[in-house]
């Protein structure tokens, strides 16, 4: 009794307060959406909760009507990426576009020169975090009354 048990043992009471809130296959669903519907679908649309065979998605008000008449192919994609019969209906829901995912990190885009007299008082600050802080914030400044 008091002896090491198998960690297959103490998977289910660990893993059912997380399943309560959202199943196995919606939170892979979640997670791969993007590769499942692809870049396009992905941009404008996310995925709520897939509960009871049905997988709500929210979207913009004219995506879901192209999305209604999508809905058979979708719904077959969605359960080709699970494996298994876990969608038999979807159901949208209107809201904003989620936000685009932002671009890959690569090569920051350059710099915006910043007005003389800024740079000329910004000369005066010894090179480090503090002067780049005060650089980016003035850009900012400027950029938005640009």
């Amino acid at each position: 009794m008091g002896g090491p048990r198998p960690l297959g043992a103490l998977v289910p009471r660990l893993t059912r307060p997380a399943f309560r809130k959202r199943s196995p296959a919606g939170a892979q669903l979640m997670a791969d959406w993007a590769e499942v519907v692809g870049p396009a679908l992905a941009a404008v649309t996310a995925p709520r909760r897939l509960s009871g065979g049905t997988l709500t998605i929210a979207c913009a008000g004219p995506v879901a009507l192209e999305l209604s008449h999508l809905a058979p192919q979708l719904a077959a994609r969605i359960n080709a990426h699970l494996g298994r019969l876990a969608v038999e209906r979807l159901r949208f829901v209107q809201q904003a576009a989620p936000p685009a995912p932002r671009a890959a990190a690569g090569a920051p885009p350059p710099a915006a020169p910043l007005p003389e007299p800024v740079a000329a008082a910004l000369s005066g600050v010894p090179e480090g975090e503090l002067r780049a802080a005060l650089a980016k914030l003035a850009r900012g400044v400027y950029r938005s009354r640009g």
